[in-house]
């Protein structure tokens, strides 16, 4: 059984997402209260869904709390629509942010593509080491099979971010808002960076050997 920790001042969106993610043999404890939420003996859980606006304390305060103190993956959820609030949000710890409303069903694929991450972080580890790529941060390039890799800024970021979560699927979401190149944070940018990868490394987006789409989530790198 996979335990999550929400904190949501919504009882009846809690409560209707707590029931549907139950016949995954997903169980949520819910706390309305963040301060509740936060003394709830957080190493017992294995991911948090947070929501930003809380009684008495922003979630922002909160993902930062939580961050500094545990290695917990967290999913914000919220109906704030600042871009400005996801950056931030990502930017002191959360692995994802869901902005509502949403369709239970992909806050499930999130939560199986986060804990897939944290609980074979050292097969992670693994493949990583005999990735046919390998990034050097000084200089801020990165080789495959030895030879370095003519990419933009934009692409270097979104290359980077994919191989450090190499082996796991990860959403458009992550990629768009860990990439602080794209000026242009709609979809369409991601998707010509992409293909702008895919040919730079001599890939296939109907074939494909390093670069896979995952229908309805993102796309995952191997290799």
């Amino acid at each position: 059984m996979i335990n999550v920790l929400m904190i949501e001042d919504d009882t009846e969106f809690a409560e209707i997402l707590s029931e549907y993610l139950a016949q995954y043999n997903i169980k949520v404890t819910n706390y309305e209260d963040p301060y509740l939420g936060l003394s709830a003996g957080i190493k017992k859980y294995d991911l948090m869904i947070l929501d930003l606006t809380l009684p008495g304390m922003d979630g922002l305060e909160v993902c930062k709390e939580v961050t500094q103190k545990y290695d917990i993956p967290i999913i914000i959820s919220s109906a704030r629509s600042d871009v400005s609030d996801r950056v931030i949000g990502l930017q002191i710890g959360a692995d994802d942010y869901l902005p509502k409303p949403y369709d239970p069903k992909e806050m499930y694929a999130r939560i199986q593509s986060l804990i897939r991450r944290y609980k074979k972080a050292s097969a992670s580890e693994d493949e990583k080491t005999s990735s046919e790529f390998h990034i050097d941060e000084k200089r801020h390039e990165i080789f495959l099979k030895e030879e370095p890799l003519n990419l933009t800024p934009a692409e270097y970021e979104i290359l980077s971010y994919m191989l450090k979560q190499h082996g796991f699927s990860i959403s458009r979401e992550q990629l768009v808002y860990n990439c602080n190149s794209l000026k242009d944070k709609g979809s369409k940018s991601l998707d010509v960076i992409i293909g702008r990868l895919r040919t730079k490394i001599g890939d296939s987006s109907k074939n494909p050997k390093y670069i896979h789409s995952v229908r309805g989530i993102g796309y995952k790198l191997i290799g």
